[in-house]
């Protein structure tokens, strides 16, 4: 392809310069790609913690394993580990796992999680870690603490902006220390843009691959190109496995004057046939007046399989009753998502009752 290749530690110099070591190379266009790295605790012995870069290897296998923070990272680590044997103890500071997914998946993985072992505790902001015999403790604000044999730190990463010499450069970063871009991903200085997880907009490497790609369209190609955040289909590969796209129930109703909920809970056909303890949640979000779906969400095997495809038919702006004139495939999983006929409404509480109150 004619791509040089510089290896080294790269510093801007100028808006159109960077020095690595006693070379310099200048530029008329810049696109940044150094990704993000796992952001470490901010507490008293947050060196202590590990993270989700050497996680996967430890020379042995730990006895009981503390996660700190419940977002996809920190769930699929606990899910890994509890997979292998390991006692493992998750702290997360808010009211539920994988907060921005839809409650319904939210809900559903915490309590299959449980089911397996894995020890999930609410509302835990942590104070402080430090070494205790052969392993450690971490202690909570509210007087409490968690011993184990290693603690992991899950709590998202920051973008790699440190040292490249950025704000000499004249960009602006923002309050994550990602560089704050435009649609077309430019950043404050004109030469330079970045693409992926520096930016932080969406840190999914399908998505950085599109805005590198956009990048070259615009600047090279003459084709001004904007990306398009709908519809980017998402999965966690926890056990159960969630598969999800579009807007969760609660994003819709803010967004929407109605929604129609369609959701189903079954144990599909393989597991009543082997006998396996297993089940799927389907649920389609639809916007009541124009019958558009606007989000597809699953729980369970295959749910990110299913939610790629989902995401082509939302793409293309599928509604409901288009969903329901498509011919099951038997016997699947995903033949749920076109033989689903009836609205779902919430159990009404019963009067006089403390849930009623």
């Amino acid at each position: 392809k004619g791509i040089e290749l510089v290896r080294g530690d790269a510093r801007f110099s100028s808006p159109d310069a960077v020095a690595v070591g006693e070379h310099e190379i200048t530029f008329d266009a810049c696109v940044l790609a150094t990704g993000s790295a796992p952001r470490q605790l901010s507490i008293p012995g947050a060196e202590l913690a590990d993270t989700s870069a050497t996680a996967l290897g430890y020379p042995d296998q730990p006895q009981h394993l503390l996660i700190a923070g419940g977002g996809y990272i920190g769930m699929e680590f606990a899910s890994i580990f509890a997979g292998l044997g390991v006692a493992v103890t998750v702290l997360h500071r808010g009211e539920q796992v994988l907060r921005g997914f839809d409650m319904d998946l939210r809900d559903g993985v915490a309590e299959a999680m449980r089911d397996r072992g894995v020890d999930l505790h609410m509302n835990a902001d942590i104070a402080a870690a430090e070494k205790d015999g052969g392993g450690y403790r971490v202690a909570l604000k509210d007087g409490s603490s968690v011993c184990a044999s290693l603690v992991m730190a899950a709590t998202g990463r920051a973008p790699n902006t440190k040292g490249l010499g950025l704000e000499d450069a004249g960009v602006e970063l923002g309050r994550n220390g990602n560089v704050v871009v435009d649609e077309y991903s430019k950043s404050s200085v004109d030469s330079i843009y970045a693409a992926g997880d520096v930016s932080d907009r969406v840190a999914l490497t399908p998505v950085a691959i599109r805005e590198g790609t956009a990048f070259v369209e615009t600047v090279f190609e003459g084709r001004p190109t904007v990306m398009d955040y709908t519809f980017i289909p998402t999965a966690v590969f926890t056990e159960p496995e969630i598969g999800t796209v579009g807007l969760t129930e609660e994003e819709a109703r803010k967004k929407y004057r109605e929604v129609d909920i369609y959701k189903s809970s079954f144990r599909p056909m393989r597991a009543t046939i082997s006998g396996r303890d297993e089940t799927v949640l389907i649920k389609i979000v639809v916007d009541a007046a124009t019958e558009k779906v606007l989000g597809v969400h699953l729980l369970g095997p295959d749910a990110a399989e299913i939610a790629q495809m989902a995401a082509i038919s939302l793409k293309l702006g599928v509604t409901k009753p288009q969903l329901d004139s498509t011919m099951a495939l038997h016997p699947s999983i995903a033949e749920e998502l076109v033989t689903m006929r009836q609205k779902w409404t919430p159990p009404e509480p019963i009067k006089g009752s403390d849930a009623a109150a």
